[in-house]
């Protein structure tokens, strides 16, 4: 191996990251399953009494909010390390700017 290879084995923050990147896949993988219950639910609702529950609704806004910033960091978009690292988040995420469409 070349000793620039060898210097990013030894590259202790690379590693933490890893140890971060695990502990969010188990966290995502919670998240998801929680979502998919308030997902369940208000269609139950809905479908019941025509109205949804506006705190689960807040609870679904900052659960898909959270897995975004988790799928973020697990994929090096961003190194802001989401609840329980970081806090939890209060709104939606901000919007990806993209390229303007061509008329």
């Amino acid at each position: 191996m070349t000793n620039e290879v060898t210097q990013n084995l030894k590259n202790q923050s690379t590693w933490m990251r890893g140890l971060y990147i695990l502990i969010y896949a188990v966290f995502y993988t919670i998240a998801e399953i929680v979502l998919f219950a308030v997902i369940v639910f208000q269609f139950l609702l809905k479908l019941f009494t025509s109205e949804t529950n506006e705190r689960l609704r807040k609870l679904g806004q900052g659960l898909s909010t959270y897995i975004y910033q988790i799928l973020q960091f697990m994929t090096f978009n961003s190194d802001y390390q989401p609840y329980p690292f970081g806090a939890w988040p209060k709104s939606e995420p901000k919007a990806i700017k993209s390229e303007e469409q061509p008329d």
